[in-house]
């Protein structure tokens, strides 16, 4: 069984927000975060992962398409460094190329409104975030299984 993770997807103006189910299987969103000043942005984490007995955080790196780094995966991982010394589970950067694209598909598909989809796309993108995550971690056990069961 593996703890729950906390997923942030950083914008300058809001925190799209997801967290894993108990058993690490699904994720779902929680209330976008409006950013005030980063001490509270900080403090609303902690208290986050304090109450939901967070045992990972990941921070949605926005890399180009490439995969190098940009002026907002700098700003990006200037805050994880915040976020970091703030609490006392790890903190990491996972690649979430395309995710924003893939929510507003989600969203467009969905047949809602374009203030909705606005407000919701920040959760949206934390979900899928998260469940990529979340995904990788099923296969690489997986594989590890396999392995395991292969070798006489």
């Amino acid at each position: 069984m593996r703890g729950r993770i906390l997923a942030i997807d950083f914008g300058m103006k809001r925190l799209g927000l997801a967290i894993s189910d108990p058993l690490g299987i699904t994720a779902q969103g929680l209330a976008t975060r409006t950013r005030t000043r980063v001490d509270d942005d900080l403090q609303h984490l902690r208290r986050l992962v304090n109450e939901n007995s967070v045992e990972r955080v990941i921070v949605g790196n926005p890399l180009s398409q490439a995969g190098g780094e940009t002026a907002m995966s700098r700003q990006v991982a200037a805050f994880v460094g915040k976020l970091a010394r703030q609490l006392p589970c790890p903190v990491e950067l996972w690649d979430e190329r395309l995710t924003t694209a893939q929510a507003m598909r989600v969203l467009r598909a969905s047949g809602i409104g374009i203030e909705k989809r606005r407000q919701a796309s920040d959760r949206v993108s934390a979900v899928l975030l998260l469940q990529s995550y979340l995904d990788f971690l099923t296969n690489q056990q997986s594989r590890k299984s396999s392995q395991r069961t292969e070798q006489p």
